[in-house]
């Protein structure tokens, strides 16, 4: 189970399925405790195609992110405050449309999320979303408060949102696709 410039991990947990994640210069295999490691190797052998497509296309993204500049502390405080304005507005919105209360609300520069949901109800937002078309924040919004009704990604978890919000998964791609662009320029 080699990758050229990619480390293999193999972790094993209480889960029943198979699972792969890509990321720069590693792969990660999550199994069942009992799968042999025999099995591993042939479940990663037949997704190899896929796994070098994800690794080299990973590659590529961080070449070119590589000599994009940085932002600057006054541009982020700029867009905390612009975040504070805007958020919580759109918040008070979709928690009445899909019928949820929620905690406090806060808006932080992430490197890896744009928004999460505690199991006591408190919404964290990245500051970064004013950045984004208005469309997008309001996927991640309501993402967020669906997690109210649904504290996991089921299909019933989704379900939720697209009473709400029916082109989400459009939105959910264009992330994907481009918040990398914004995320990369944090400061390390």
């Amino acid at each position: 189970m080699k990758f050229e410039n990619a480390e293999v991990s193999v972790i094993k947990s209480k889960r029943k399925t198979v699972s792969i994640q890509v990321k720069p210069n590693e792969v990660i295999v999550r199994a069942p405790i009992r799968m042999k490691q025999n099995e591993v190797e042939k479940f990663v052998e037949t997704k190899r195609n896929w796994i070098e497509k994800h690794l080299k296309s990973l590659s590529e993204k961080q070449k070119l992110l590589e000599n994009i500049e940085p932002y600057s502390n006054e541009e982020i405080r700029s867009f905390i405050a612009k975040a504070k304005e805007i958020i919580p507005k759109k918040v008070e919105f979709y928690a009445d449309k899909i019928g949820v209360t929620y905690n406090k609300i806060t808006i932080r520069c992430q490197r890896t999320r744009w928004g999460s949901c505690s199991s006591k109800g408190n919404l964290n937002f990245n500051c970064l979303l004013v950045l984004l078309p208005d469309e997008i924040i309001d996927s991640v919004i309501v993402h967020e408060l669906c997690h109210r009704k649904q504290m996991n990604h089921s299909a019933k978890f989704y379900a939720e949102i697209k009473k709400v919000f029916p082109n989400y998964n459009r939105c959910h791609q264009w992330l994907k696709q481009n918040g990398d662009k914004f995320m990369s320029r944090i400061p390390k």
